[in-house]
Formats: C-alpha cells, sequence, structure tokens
C-alpha cells in the first residue's frame, strides 16, 4: 500500500515525485473541500432562487419602535425617536403602509451594513427598487434605487 507524504529516513531516491504528490493532493482539495468550484459558471447553483426585482414604498426609520409599539406606522410616528435610534445603532428597515418590515441587505456575501447609505432617508417616505427576499414572514430586499417619494402626508409628531 502506497503512503502519502513524507517517509522518515528515507533515502531522496525512495520517495515519491514531489511535484506528482503536490498535484494531486492539490486537486484532492478542490474536488473534497472546494465543491463550489464545479457552480462557477452562472454564479448559481441547483438550489438557489432567483429573487424577483421589485419596488416597495414606505418610511425609513430604526426597527425598535414598530416592533414594540403597533401604533407606530409608516405614516404617523415619532421623527425624533426615529432619529435618535437610528444614531445610537438600531438596525434600519423600511416600514410599509401595510406594516410589512423590510431590512435592506447588501447583494454580497458576506453581508455589508446599508446604515451608511439608509442614513439620509430617516423618516422619509420612499420607493426603494431591488431583489426582494422573504424566509419565514421575513423580508429582505437588496437596494438598486432608493427615491423619497413626495405627496405622502407624514405625521412626524406622534408620540
Amino acid at each position: 500500500m502506497a503512503r502519502l507524504g513524507c517517509r522518515v529516513n528515507s533515502h531522496p531516491s525512495q520517495l515519491p515525485n514531489r511535484s506528482f504528490t503536490l498535484r494531486g493532493l492539490t486537486a484532492i482539495f478542490l474536488f473534497v473541500a472546494w465543491p463550489p468550484l464545479g457552480h462557477a459558471q452562472g454564479g448559481q447553483s441547483k438550489g438557489d432562487e432567483v429573487a424577483p426585482s421589485a419596488s416597495i414604498e414606505g418610511l425609513v426609520r430604526d426597527i425598535a419602535c414598530p416592533v414594540q409599539n403597533k401604533e407606530a406606522t409608516a405614516t404617523t410616528f415619532n421623527l425624533s425617536c426615529a432619529i435618535q435610534c437610528a444614531r445610537r445603532g438600531s438596525p434600519l428597515i423600511i416600514l410599509t403602509k401595510e406594516g410589512k418590515i423590510y431590512i435592506p441587505i447588501s447583494n454580497l456575501m458576506p453581508d455589508y451594513s446599508q446604515r451608511k447609505r439608509l442614513m439620509p432617508f430617516i423618516g422619509k417616505y420612499v420607493r426603494a427598487t431591488g431583489k426582494v427576499y422573504e424566509r419565514d414572514g421575513t423580508r429582505a430586499i437588496v437596494i438598486d434605487q432608493i427615491n423619497v417619494l413626495s405627496g405622502v402626508h407624514l405625521d412626524p409628531s406622534a408620540h
């Protein structure tokens, strides 16, 4: 039975061909330990689901208040509280008039924060367009485009 690797106290002429051994080990590693290589073309494996592109409309704000306070809606909210919570690090969301919460995510894995991009929109009613994902009631959006909608009546002085 042939052994892989180094033999103790062996004469160099008795050692296996090193370049063959390294090539073989590299091929085994790529085949066994890194299976995504076989699916790299097209960027998706058979189990990947293509997310539909959609537009959502809602209020950009922190997540804490609408989760804890059912009276906070996409049009009636406390702007001062939303700004303070966002500045202190509360996750940012888009809250629709129907009460659905969308979590903005990036288009990359590992994910990166969307906070810097969304901070200028805190307390504003927007239309966000991008890929929408849903899993067991949790919704997320990869925002390609975001614009403030005018003409939506907001009551930002609610308590």
